[in-house]
């Protein structure tokens, strides 16, 4: 969903290098070289960025009040 503030190994701080992972992977950066700009030398950091998956926009496409598809919670059927 989103990014640990964390690392879940050492504890480093890493929540705020997830945004500008993304634009530096959008500059044509490999994973490799945009993790080294980002200064994380140390694997447990580096694979907390590169095993992300931000799913937050693929969970919001089965939001039933989004699709205006009220999912059932019409109750005004008589009943």
């Amino acid at each position: 969903m989103i990014i640990p503030v964390r690392c879940f190994t050492c504890g480093k701080v890493i929540g705020n290098k997830w945004d500008k992972y993304l634009e530096l992977l959008q500059s044509d950066y490999t994973e490799g070289d945009a993790l080294d700009a980002l200064s994380l030398k140390r694997y447990c950091c580096r694979r907390m960025l590169l095993t992300h998956v931000d799913l937050v926009e693929k969970l919001l496409n089965y939001n039933s009040l989004e699709r205006g598809d009220a999912g059932g919670a019409n109750m005004d059927d008589g009943a």
